[in-house]
């Protein structure tokens, strides 16, 4: 009898596993709902709350599709980046994290272009910015929104900047006796070397562990991280290693009505640094076009340099030491992206920064890579219907086959994460409300603006321009080279096939 109540039991017991487990997931659904209806993103949600810093430093993922961009590689596709809680306080909470990462620059730039890029690379970890400003991100009104965000200090071109760095060591040495007393590029290059030299002192006294000079249409690109963060990055450097070199992606526009290029543009050609030999020959005449070289300017990509006693500027892409030959490592997924000319106006607007003559012998005083000095020719002599068929000839990619078949290769990629990024910062208020906050300061401020900003000097230094040279002939370039002391790295154009020497497996 013992065995014919077995049956029963058996089903009784079947029954009761078969009814948990279907409330249980109803359970979970509920709660699951519960949770996301008590989190809803409002419009007011920028002033209230914390940004959860266990999946990214400056974000947090959450399942929802308002962006083309959610297929990026970093993130499944079923998910896209938000900010449902950011707030200045949130974000200036990375400067207690360590290796505490510091970014200089040297702009002219507005508002439209500054703001997106300091912010991603809050988002990635980067926690102080010093930023050398002249023209428009000098102007009062520019200025002021600058100076009201946490970790961004704004240094002005004012006559005592000008003193102070007339008397730097630069001026006796050799490394960049090069590119002196040239105008345009080569006086922006000694610019922004002075410009680096005293933010090593700035970055220092604030703390910082790495420094690295960028300009504000290029962006770090930290692949092989596990959360997407600089400071994962560099935390995993070895003790003993100084300097880390980032190679440069260069953009590959698709369209030549390009408004915002860090929300715009995702194909980008790969340096050849993270190519193999075979598929960079294979492919370089197709991937360089019509153009000079395989990038269309710099190909030598920017460094972070640990912060430690005797390191100087060589150049704007690189650092050294005074005292020692520093060890440097290079990165074999992470990335500088380079948007270079985006934007159709680029032409226009690199024309108008430059008072030489459109001749190319003229020109070679001004440009140090020979693309630069094309387009500025073009800009200069043609007419705006000539200007845009130049345009889309040299920098779009209207080739889909041809543009498929390099993605394909490898040659070029598809970077979504920023695009992601900053789309998710416009869409959160994060821009507006920087703004908006900065319009709320007293009119002192403005009105301490307008004085800084009337002592200011022109562009154009005396040490760096032949137009002034009272004190810089004085203290004359050394007649004879030291060859101790490396010269300035410029941005080297990247090796044809015929100097297959210059590249290294």
């Amino acid at each position: 009898m013992a065995n014919i109540h077995k049956p029963s039991s058996s089903n009784s017991s079947y029954s009761r596993v078969l009814l948990l487990l279907t409330i249980l997931p109803i359970t979970l659904a509920s709660f699951a709902f519960i949770l996301q209806w008590r989190g809803e993103v409002t419009d007011d949600s920028i002033t209230r709350g914390s940004l959860d810093h266990s999946l990214f430093p400056g974000f947090s993922l959450s399942k929802q599709s308002h962006s083309d961009c959610s297929s990026s590689p970093l993130f499944p596709q079923s998910h896209s980046l938000s900010f449902p809680f950011i707030s200045h306080s949130k974000f200036d909470e990375s400067s207690n994290l360590k290796p505490k990462v510091c970014i200089t620059t040297t702009t002219a730039g507005g508002l439209e272009q500054i703001l997106p890029w300091i912010f991603y690379h809050k988002v990635i970890g980067v926690s102080d910015f010093l930023l050398f400003v002249e023209g428009k991100a000098a102007s009062a009104n520019v200025s002021r929104v600058l100076e009201s965000i946490p970790g961004v200090k704004v240094i002005y071109r004012t006559q005592e900047l000008e003193e102070q760095q007339a008397n730097s060591r630069v001026w006796n040495e050799t490394w960049l006796a090069n590119f002196f007393y040239k105008p345009c590029n080569y006086e922006l290059f000694v610019k922004q070397s002075l410009n680096m030299e005293m933010a090593i002192v700035m970055a220092r006294d604030s703390g910082a562990d790495w420094i690295i000079h960028l300009d504000t249409d290029e962006l770090v690109h930290p692949a092989g991280s596990q959360d997407y963060s600089i400071r994962q990055l560099l935390s995993d450097v070895p003790e003993d290693v100084d300097m880390v070199i980032f190679p440069n992606y260069e953009s590959s526009v698709e369209r030549d009505d390009i408004k915002e290029p860090f929300s715009e543009v995702s194909m980008f050609k790969k340096n050849y640094d993270h190519l193999t030999d075979e598929v960079y020959y294979k492919y370089y005449d197709a991937a360089t076009r019509t153009n000079p070289n395989y990038f269309i300017t710099y190909g030598n990509g920017k460094e972070a340099a640990r912060i430690q006693d005797h390191l100087r500027p060589n150049g704007a892409h690189r650092w050294y030491n005074y005292m020692k030959d520093p060890k440097e490592v290079t990165m074999q997924e992470a990335a500088v992206l380079h948007y270079t000319y985006p934007k159709f106006s680029d032409l226009i607007s690199r024309r108008d920064r430059c008072g030489c003559k459109p001749t190319m012998e003229d020109v070679k005083r001004c440009f140090m890579l020979e693309f630069d000095s094309h387009a500025f020719i073009i800009a200069s002599t043609a007419t705006e219907e000539e200007m845009r068929q130049w345009y889309r000839e040299h920098i779009v990619w209207t080739d889909k086959e041809l543009n498929s078949k390099l993605l394909r290769r490898g040659i070029m990629t598809r970077i979504y994460d920023p695009m992601v990024i900053v789309q998710n910062l416009r869409e959160s208020g994060v821009f507006s409300s920087v703004i908006a906050k900065a319009a709320e300061t007293t009119s002192s401020v403005e009105s301490s603006n307008s004085t800084r900003n009337g002592n200011s000097r022109s562009v154009s230094s005396r040490k760096i321009d032949a137009g002034g040279l009272s004190e810089a002939t004085a203290r004359r370039v050394l007649e004879v080279i030291d060859s101790s002391l490396p010269s300035a790295i410029p941005p080297l154009s990247p090796p044809t096939p015929l100097h297959s020497d210059l590249i290294t497996s």
